[in-house]
């Protein structure tokens, strides 16, 4: 099975996508973990993806286009994967056709409040990387992680400008993807304001297996 979730950041896309890959046993490819590795590796390379994402801004479609196409030449993406943070330009969307047949598109729908209460709370372990919020999953104790008390932190584009940001970057650059994959027959809409359970029963459901 061969999918691609759309949504903007904070829908849920990447606890979406572990589920999925998890059920389904194909590999949850997020372009986002793949450029925070090569950011935080210290080449210029990583120097330049990682003032971009601090920024808010998109990575350029050819480099990613290039890292997308190497990381699904890899074994175990033989027999299927999921795409989560690509495609998102219409233009990575038709270099991806030229080297991907997928089967489905799932599109998470979120108002724009919900997103920034969710992102704008989040808090991330920078030792172990276990991911809190605090309101719907806080700490014992507060802002230090469970399993190794290390000072939790907020990623820069976790900040509400940069979140105000992202979301108009999205509107402007990645909504034009809904209508591409709509028109394709490929494309089906999950409300993603429901809880993780609810939202992955939804997905099942409308993937038909």
């Amino acid at each position: 099975m061969k999918l691609v979730l759309l949504g903007p950041p904070g829908a849920g896309k990447g606890t979406l996508a572990e589920k999925l890959a998890r059920k389904y046993e194909i590999p949850a490819i997020s372009t986002g973990d793949l450029f925070r590795k090569t950011a935080a590796s210290g080449s210029d390379l990583g120097k330049e993806l990682k003032a971009i994402m601090q920024r808010g801004e998109l990575v350029p479609d050819t480099l990613t286009i290039s890292v997308v196409r190497d990381r699904l030449s890899n074994e175990d993406a033989g027999r299927g994967y999921l795409l989560d943070g690509f495609p998102r330009t219409i233009q990575q969307a038709e270099a991806l056709s030229g080297f991907a047949a997928l089967n489905h598109v799932l599109n998470l729908v979120i108002s724009d409040d919900a997103i920034i209460e969710r992102l704008s709370g989040r808090r991330i372990c920078p030792q172990c990387g276990e991911i809190y919020h605090i309101k719907y999953m806080p700490p014992k104790v507060d802002n230090r992680c469970d399993n190794d008390g290390a000072d939790l932190t907020i990623r820069d584009d976790d900040k509400i400008e940069a979140i105000k940001n992202r979301l108009k970057v999205y509107k402007k650059q990645t909504e034009p993807l809904i209508e591409y994959y709509r028109n394709t027959g490929l494309l089906k809409d999950l409300d993603a304001s429901l809880k993780p359970e609810g939202v992955l029963a939804r997905a099942i459901e409308t993937l038909g297996h």
